[in-house]
């Protein structure tokens, strides 16, 4: 059975999820952020390891409740952390207060008037599919310098043996981990999956030559690209990408 989680499919957030006693493999709200663990926060390591080395500017889009915000401080000389959700934005504030050098603000990332290939690096987690796949693609990737990685953590729809196969390993592997570490409900909102893991991947490989691609068991993917000097960035209002 799927963990109830604080939030409705439809993007809004559950306000009542907080007046509910909470069952015995949730975490207190109030967990310090370095103790916070999630399917989500498990995958953070493979955005973190493909982070340049050193890594100067990076832009955390979307950062929801500021755990992975507060993971890119330790390694990056500057933060921009954005996201769209206000409330979101006040609790990732809070989650870094007095790291000087990273900066939270209440913005969309489609949007946000922020200079082309200006950042090191580029990361979001669970953000991707609030986009749309081609054109969030293309704009995050926009942003990075020729040379700086893109790193996405994204979910798209189960529609193959092979997907249904990793969410039936993934079932079993989220049950087991959450067996040892209570599970930490991030209060972002959320929106629905239109896009499979293979519509995902085929966009991806089109659109970012050089992608590294991977589908974790914890239902959910991994985009890994470092910008070549000669990229530039395609239409983002043009069809979606088809196969060739």
């Amino acid at each position: 059975m799927r963990a109830r989680l604080p939030f409705t499919l439809t993007g809004r957030v559950d306000r009542d999820a907080a007046t509910r006693p909470r069952r015995s493999w949730q975490a207190d709200p109030d967990t310090p952020v370095e103790q916070r663990w999630n399917t989500n926060i498990q995958l953070h390591p493979v955005l973190l390891d493909a982070l340049p080395d050193p890594c100067g500017r990076v832009l955390d889009a979307g950062c929801g409740d500021g755990v992975l915000t507060w993971q890119l401080a330790d390694r990056c000389a500057s933060v921009l952390a954005v996201d769209v959700d206000g409330p979101a934005v006040e609790r990732t504030r809070a989650v870094v207060a007095g790291r000087e050098h990273v900066e939270v603000v209440e913005a969309d990332v489609m949007t946000a008037d922020l200079a082309p290939a200006s950042f090191d690096a580029v990361v979001s987690v669970a953000v991707l599919h609030h986009l749309g796949t081609r054109p969030g693609l293309i704009r995050l990737a926009s942003l990075v310098a020729p040379g700086g990685v893109l790193g996405v953590i994204g979910f798209a729809r189960t529609r193959s043996g092979y997907d249904l196969a990793h969410d039936v390993v993934g079932t079993v592997a989220a049950r087991a981990l959450r067996r040892r570490r209570k599970v930490w409900a991030c209060q972002a909102p959320v929106a629905d999956v239109q896009d499979s893991y293979t519509e995902v991947l085929r966009g991806a490989t089109l659109l970012l030559p050089g992608v590294r691609y991977r589908r974790h068991t914890l239902f959910r993917y991994s985009l890994v690209w470092t910008r070549p000097d000669d990229w530039e960035p395609p239409d983002r209002t043009a069809s979606r990408c088809q196969a060739p």
